[in-house]
């Protein structure tokens, strides 16, 4: 058992959004893309981490989301993945504060329940139903809807 609750990718840093979309690198364009994990269980940071790096993310994962929002740092991420029922601080809350260091973060909560999806669109009316992952989600399909959010995405004005 994993009893870290910060874990962290080499990383060399990013780019923007629109950087990575529009780069004629060969390399995959996910070699750039860098996302904050945020979930309670370690099981869960490790293989969304260990799965997502293989894909060529670069990860930065919490347990805990205060230390997470301690850590955090504007225009550090293209994508943050929140697990929303966390004990100190749910994901709701969490993203709320980091939008208060950050206004152009970008999220996708994570959740075994659907029940939140109405409390999600009280609190945040301007994410639309992608911004929502359902767990259990395999690793493919997390990388898909993570380059989808980001590569898609009009770059920030």
């Amino acid at each position: 058992m994993i009893d870290e609750r910060a874990y962290s990718s080499n990383d060399a840093g990013g780019g923007t959004i629109a950087d990575i979309a529009n780069s004629g690198s060969s390399k995959s364009p996910t070699s750039k893309i860098k996302l904050l994990i945020v979930d309670d269980e370690p099981d869960v940071i490790s293989s969304f981490k260990m799965g997502l790096e293989m894909y060529g993310y670069m990860v930065d994962g919490y347990t805990d989301p205060e230390l997470a929002l301690a850590n955090f740092r504007p225009n550090t991420y293209h994508l943050l993945l929140f697990d929303i029922n966390m004990p100190k601080m749910d994901g709701f809350k969490l993203f709320q504060q980091i939008e208060k260091k950050d206004p152009k973060a970008r999220v996708c909560f994570v959740t075994a329940y659907e029940t939140y999806f109405e409390a999600f669109k009280e609190i945040f009316p301007d994410l639309d139903v992608g911004s929502f992952v359902r767990k259990p989600i395999s690793i493919e399909n997390l990388a898909k809807q993570i380059e989808s959010r980001v590569l898609d995405a009009k770059p920030p004005k």
